[in-house]
């Protein structure tokens, strides 16, 4: 049996940026940068990780999650589909919307999201407001050639925790509302795209935190951000819990491994809806865990 370890990781915080809810952090080698996104305020943002300049682009709605593309752009989950974004020297990105699912109805946005190991790219969907509780979300499958799948996963009330297995044959999901809290493994066919065999790889009721965003690391570990609970957790291909990073905020909610070395991990947080004493809501921040994650497969456009 695994034992747990909590460990205690320093924290830098990326200049005195605070997101009202920020998501979605992606780390790009060959620009050396890491992008991330502000759901409400409609931005996208981008950090060079040699100077630490930051730069931000508008978007025309809702943003929440991006991957980027084999043709050096980025493709998004927003509130109205499947968008193509270009970054450019204007303030707003260039946007092309690709696919709208017709489940995708008012009062619904994409939420979480990114490729398969195959470069395919993957995102559900949410009712926006979350206190209805309203179990009307789908997880979706995209490619060029096919476009947007039927619902693949279904009766979501807040889809998150995307991720994939080193080998791509383990597919994550989790839901994120107070009335689930589950995280699941599916089977993953790489070659059809396909996942089957839906089990609960870990019940959030018992640990610290709501199952937000996600990263895989080297080693086929399964980091997830407890929303609420200010920490990340890291579970074992098995699903046991075999540490734990306290965060300097109580929201966090989605973490990406990047930098030259895969060895640095990128956190997004919450500010809205803060307690009065977290003076870190909102704050995006970089730390070291000790061990190396996975580079992100861009889609294959």
């Amino acid at each position: 049996m695994t034992s747990m370890v909590t460990n205690r990781v320093s924290t830098e915080r990326v200049g005195n940026l605070s997101c009202s809810v920020g998501e979605s952090p992606l780390w790009c080698a060959g620009q050396g940068a890491w992008f991330w996104v502000d759901i409400p305020a409609k931005t996208i943002w981008r950090l060079d990780a040699a100077t630490g300049a930051l730069r931000n682009w508008r978007t025309s709605e809702m943003v929440a999650c991006l991957a980027h593309t084999q043709s050096g752009g980025l493709i998004a989950g927003m509130e109205s589909g499947i968008f193509s974004l270009q970054l450019g020297d204007a303030q707003m990105a260039r946007e092309q919307r690709l696919a709208t699912p017709t489940a995708l109805t008012a009062g619904m946005r994409f939420n979480d999201g990114r490729c398969d190991r195959q470069g395919r790219f993957w995102s559900g969907t949410m009712f926006i407001e979350m206190a209805a509780a309203r179990a009307d979300g789908h997880l979706y499958r995209y490619t060029t050639e096919q476009g947007i799948s039927q619902p693949v996963v279904s009766n979501l009330i807040v889809q998150n925790g995307l991720g994939w297995s080193p080998d791509g044959r383990t597919m994550y999901l989790s839901d994120s509302h107070v009335s689930r809290q589950l995280i699941w493994a599916f089977d993953y066919d790489i070659d059809s795209g396909t996942p089957s065999n839906q089990r609960i790889f870990v019940d959030m009721n018992s640990h610290p935190g709501r199952p937000d965003g996600a990263a895989v690391d080297s080693d086929g570990c399964y980091w997830i951000c407890g929303n609420d609970g200010g920490c990340i957790l890291r579970f074992t291909p098995e699903g046991k819990l075999d540490s734990r990073i306290n965060l300097p905020m109580l929201k966090p909610s989605m973490c990406s491994f990047g930098g030259d070395d895969l060895d640095t991990l990128l956190v997004t947080s919450i500010a809205a809806g803060k307690a009065e004493d977290d003076q870190w809501a909102g704050a995006v921040v970089m730390l070291r865990p000790g061990v190396k994650g996975m580079a992100e497969t861009a889609f294959v456009a």
